[in-house]
């Protein structure tokens, strides 16, 4: 993410070049203390070896892409018991999908893991969790996370816990994304109306919010959030004849701006009707009307009027009829102050009618977001502009605005999708990870290569929409059921079931472990680009504990502010709390300089250094050899991870298996910074390399393996990255 000043010179370059170029995203200032840690410039190698791609491959930053990531609020919410892992429970007994009774599963519908999370099996609320992620996902460049409340549950206190910790990390200076709210597809006016009265009206956490066209964004249809009245009960289709007219009469009390009928067509093609609307009745004036062609059976259809139409009584009439079709009916009198109509004369009963009333806080709701319609189809595309999917199989549509411009398109780690129609996770033939070119991949470790999502992301940045939506980060459960769609068996996982049916990109404990960040991280660059890094400006640097000499070097590589890990919370399982006191020392700041006998290393934590312990405290690591894939996952040496005496650290080599001492490094610090010198002769090397790629650590250290970086003290860059010194 780059700062709004820079964004508004693209835009308008764009605007002054093009003539047409429409920049849609407008996101809240970003706060005068920024602290940017140019994590676009980092470098990393995978597990599996892929290099994230950095500026010479991806090219110069475009602010006007954007990427957005499902994320999930609802762990501890829904707790019956557990946790019960899927993985876990298989590898226990490889038949426990035949036997519904086995004690090894939780309650039907009781939320299931798929597999474990690398921060274990975590609540919602674990604010060392919360920093992590948006530190993860900022470093990834995402933009926003879109918050799943499709389930007409907004996890208030959830959403609420992130967004205080999240601020906080703003507050700090970091940049963390913004958020949004994915509301229920059919019926989201509960949803968005308590949103809005817990967070929007009260102008909470305003920096947080995601904007998109200059207003709050939100995944809603806004056709479906009046109040709606009326009456839905039938029991009885009344066919409506060519040259006759059905109707019914109807008061309300307030404001509306829609009103419609249930229409069956007795599952026949091309069936068309007008509707009107008249005030009083049907002698009264007529208000409005619309021809509706091809009415599919049991549609609603609505009359929709810009400018709300006053309380009164009003009546709804069905005419013109072409194919066959009719108005669901019910032969009692259901509606007060209705009645049913044939040829506009009254007749027992009332039909089926739906009216949405215009409330003043609908109206003020209207006038905040921008709304997009969700389509929860993963096949069927849009139905129209304005309109936002979350997940589609392969090849995902691309979603245009009412500007006709290609706004969104969705990508996602794998879909439950079996053929061509809504399937669970758990059933043969679901797309997992492995799907890719109509078929699962069967290779040996497919899994962890992300052949579907690849597909999917290749697919979107050859449309290049504006913003590309991405499922998901962080769901890991899904209930167990025994029938889902129409199908049934013993044991169910609709959204989730396994590591090859799941689509989670949050590291995992085992299995892929990290690779999915940085497919997500590789990919998000060569859709958004990266800026580029200039060669180090070096100083003539005295190792003296006076640091002034710094100054002049640059560039300087950041770290996020307040990082270090401390964590105490409660798990899944009340019994278990998770516990990590590693964090110490909070590095924020670097700087790599050289001479042709020395290489120097600079270093500036929050606060000041505490004194020197043991051998995790401030360790550089070094790739001299810009062969990511040999020596300690990368690095070939390290440097004070002990100290033989006062002005001194340790310069090691790694061997085989183990690092063996290879030289001294000169080593002063005071306050908050440190300073060493490294002679190249140490390193092996008897000129300055192209390129030096350089990490610092404080209490890293304990599995001795990638997951030191994620989970303990503090790493500079976090996780896999490194910085990158380009000496010549």
């Amino acid at each position: 993410m780059k700062s709004s000043v820079w964004r508004l010179q693209v835009s308008l370059l764009c605007l002054i070049i093009a003539g047409v170029c429409l920049v849609r995203v407008v996101r809240a200032a970003e706060p005068s203390n920024v602290w940017d840690t140019f994590s676009d410039t980092w470098v990393a190698t995978d597990a599996l070896g892929r290099v994230v791609p950095t500026h010479a491959e991806v090219g110069a930053p475009r602010p006007d892409r954007t990427v957005g990531v499902f994320y999930f609020l609802w762990h501890g919410a829904h707790i019956q018991g557990g946790p019960y892992d899927v993985t876990r429970i298989l590898a226990q007994d490889p038949e426990a999908m035949r036997k519904p009774d086995s004690p090894l599963w939780g309650p039907l519908h009781a939320p299931h893991h798929w597999g474990e999370s690398i921060f274990g099996y975590y609540l919602t609320r674990d604010e060392s969790v919360l920093r992590k992620h948006a530190q993860m996902l900022s470093d990834a460049g995402v933009d926003v996370v879109i918050f799943d409340v499709t389930n007409q549950i907004t996890y208030k206190d959830d959403y609420m816990a992130l967004l205080r910790v999240w601020s906080e990390l703003r507050a700090l200076g970091n940049r963390t994304p913004q958020v949004a709210f994915l509301c229920p597809f059919w019926d989201p006016a509960k949803v968005v109306r308590e949103l809005w009265r817990d967070l929007y009206s009260q102008g909470l956490f305003a920096d947080l919010w995601f904007r998109w066209d200059g207003k709050p964004l939100i995944l809603a249809d806004p056709a479906l959030l009046s109040e709606r009245v009326g009456n839905e009960k039938h029991n009885t289709p009344t066919e409506l004849l060519p040259g006759h007219s059905l109707g019914q009469s109807f008061v309300v009390s307030e404001q509306f701006d829609k009103v419609g009928a249930c229409f069956p067509t007795w599952k026949t093609t091309n069936a068309c009707l007008t509707l009107k609307l008249f005030k009083d009745g049907p002698g009264g004036e007529e208000l409005g009307q619309q021809r509706f062609t091809n009415v599919l059976d049991n549609d609603w259809r609505y009359l929709v009027f810009q400018n709300p139409i006053p309380p009164g009584r009003y009546y709804l009439e069905a005419t013109d009829a072409a194919g066959r079709i009719g108005w669901w009916s019910h032969t009692e009198d259901l509606f007060a102050e209705g009645h049913a109509f044939a040829d506009r004369a009254a007749v027992a009963g009332d039909r089926a009618l739906r009216v949405f009333t215009a409330s003043p806080e609908t109206r003020r709701i209207r006038a905040f977001f921008t709304f997009r319609k969700p389509q929860p189809d993963y096949f069927r595309g849009p139905t129209g502009p304005d309109q936002w999917s979350w997940l589609e199989v392969y090849p995902q549509h691309v979603f245009t605005n009412s500007a006709g411009q290609k706004e969104q398109m969705s990508v996602g780690i794998a879909q439950n999708a079996v053929g061509n129609r809504l399937g669970s996770m758990s059933e043969l033939g679901a797309r997992g990870r492995s799907f890719h070119k109509g078929a699962t991949d069967n290779r040996p470790d497919a899994v962890r290569y992300g052949f579907n999502v690849s597909e999917q992301w290749d697919r979107a940045l050859a449309e290049d929409p504006q913003f590309i939506f991405v499922t998901g980060w962080n769901e890991w459960i899904a209930g167990r059921f025994a029938e889902f769609n129409g199908v049934r068996l013993p044991v169910m996982f609709v959204d989730q079931f396994d590591q090859e049916h799941s689509r989670d990109i949050e590291p995992m404990r085992g299995g892929h472990g990290d690779d999915y960040y940085y497919q997500l991280v590789s990919y998000i660059r060569r859709y958004k680009g990266a800026r580029p890094l200039g060669p180090v400006k070096s100083a003539k640097i005295s190792i003296d504990g006076e640091f002034d000499d710094w100054r002049a070097v640059e560039p300087e590589f950041r770290d996020t502010i307040g990082d270090p890990v401390n964590r105490s919370h409660r798990g899944w399982d009340k019994s278990v709390t998770y516990v990590n006191r590693t964090g110490r020392n909070d590095i924020v700041a670097a700087k790599a300089s050289f001479s042709g006998k020395e290489f120097l290393a600079y270093v500036r934590t929050h606060a000041r250094l505490t004194t020197p312990l043991g051998t995790n405290w401030m360790v550089l690591l070094l790739d001299v050899d810009a062969n990511p894939t040999n020596g300690w996952f990368g690095y070939d040496f390290r440097v004070n991870a002990f100290r033989p005496s006062e002005g001194e650290a340790a310069v090691e080599r790694w061997e085989s298996s183990g690092w063996r001492r290879c030289g001294t490094a000169l080593c002063k610090f005071a306050g908050n910074e440190l300073e060493l010198s490294v002679p190249w002769l140490a390193l092996q090397r008897d000129r300055p390399p192209a390129t030096v790629d350089f990490k610092w650590t404080d209490n890293c250290f304990a599995a001795g393996d990638w997951t030191d970086f994620t989970l303990n003290g503090d790493a500079a860059p976090n996780d896999r990255f490194n910085y990158r010194a380009i000496l010549r």
